[in-house]
């Protein structure tokens, strides 16, 4: 198990009214055409480097390569406790 530096932010469920850069799974491939940002990820509107862990409900995201969030699974509330 990876061990957490700092706790996994909550961010809460995305809001249309916010700029939320993509979410995709693990093995989901992203379009070259797609013009993504670079260096960080957006969250409604709230930037975050890449390596970033964040939690939206349950849902463990990791801030990616190309600015994108990858779904990393389930989080229950007291894992989130723990520090990466």
């Amino acid at each position: 198990m990876t061990t957490l530096k700092n706790p996994v932010p909550q961010v809460g469920a995305p809001d249309p009214e916010h700029n939320t850069s993509p979410i995709i799974d693990e093995d989901e491939e992203i379009s070259l055409d797609s013009e993504l940002e670079t260096g960080f990820c957006r969250f409604n509107g709230v930037a975050y480097p890449i390596g970033q862990y964040v939690r939206s409900g349950s849902e463990l995201l990791h801030c990616e390569e190309r600015g994108v969030w990858v779904r990393k699974g389930e989080m229950r509330p007291d894992e989130a406790e723990k520090t990466l």
